[in-house]
């Protein structure tokens, strides 16, 4: 696997131009428990199989939904296994 140097997002204009979020969608677990997945990858491939999510929920919701391109890495913190029993 490479390592990640960017990232795609759909995200969603809320209110106004400055007042956006990562679009995603809920599903449930196998213990039935509420799980948020955003629509993001790392490859434009993997994103646009989001695509037609993305393009239900922009019409659901009746706002713009638009495809970002992050490519600025900065590694904020690292957790590792030994951290955890």
């Amino acid at each position: 696997m490479p390592r990640l140097e960017e990232m795609y997002a759909y995200i969603v204009e809320d209110s106004g131009p400055d007042d956006e979020g990562i679009l995603g969608i809920t599903t449930v677990s196998r213990e039935e428990a509420p799980i948020g997945l955003p629509l993001v990858g790392a490859d434009i491939a993997s994103v646009n199989q989001l695509r037609p999510l993305a393009e239900g929920l922009a019409q659901q919701l009746g706002k713009k939904v638009t495809l970002v391109h992050f490519s600025n890495r900065q590694d904020l913190e690292t957790i590792n296994d030994r951290d955890y029993p």
